[in-house]
């Protein structure tokens, strides 16, 4: 099998549009910057106060100590890039501005109710600019492992404190695409290394597939 993050990461990378400004979480989200086409121009914002970063710079004698993403991580910057405090970054976010935002999860639920930013009783950075992108952005689109240790995180109710409630649009995961409509989770894509079974049986709800349902194989990725 073709290697789980740069295959989600891949797909989600198609969902962009030329002209999209579009916000990407920390974490596996970050790695959607490598795959977007080059005939479109799309322009990465961070909600720490810049639009027109590039992807995680790798090799530390790359990295500019000045330009760090909302994750705290050296990040490449466009020459278009522009910068801006954080009160104008979140004023585009809550205006509406942002096309569509990529971030990870920890649950989410068959209604589009997601779960991304606590684990009761563990240490974390707390939620950030989460709250305000799940709302403020056109589009949501989750990019995560299908499970967690072999559980679920697919659900028919998160279990976890909510980010949002009914904010996801779409799931991307290493099985398959996955649509969240008011019938369900409509798998739309489904990865030919898995079968419907597998990802029902990986999967906390019930999942319904769509007539339109594609098979798709990593070699149509590229």
């Amino acid at each position: 099998m073709a290697d789980i993050k740069a295959r989600i990461a891949k797909r989600v990378a198609k969902e962009m549009h030329d002209g999209d400004i579009v916000n990407l979480g920390i974490g596996l989200p970050t790695m959607v910057a490598r795959y977007i086409p080059e005939d479109i121009i799309v322009t990465l914002h961070s909600e720490n106060g810049f639009a027109g970063l590039d992807e995680t710079v790798h090799d530390p004698a790359e990295a500019d100590v000045d330009i760090i993403d909302s994750g705290g991580m050296y990040v490449k910057a466009l020459p278009r890039v522009k910068y801006f405090d954080t009160a104008e970054s979140f004023g585009i976010v809550r205006g509406g501005h942002v096309d569509a935002t990529v971030l990870g999860a920890m649950q989410v639920a068959e209604n589009g109710d997601l779960a991304n930013w606590i684990i009761p009783g563990k240490k974390v950075a707390g939620m950030g600019g989460a709250m305000d992108l799940v709302v403020g952005a056109k589009k949501v689109i989750i990019a995560m492992t299908h499970t967690q240790k072999g559980n679920p995180k697919i659900l028919e109710k998160c279990t976890l404190p909510l980010t949002a409630e009914k904010v996801v649009d779409l799931i991307v995961t290493e099985m398959g695409v996955m649509e969240v409509r008011p019938e369900g989770i409509v798998v739309t894509e489904l990865y030919a290394d898995y079968t419907k079974e597998d990802i029902q049986a990986a999967t906390g709800c019930k999942l319904i597939f769509a007539d339109d349902m594609k098979v798709v194989r990593d070699e149509d990725e590229e």
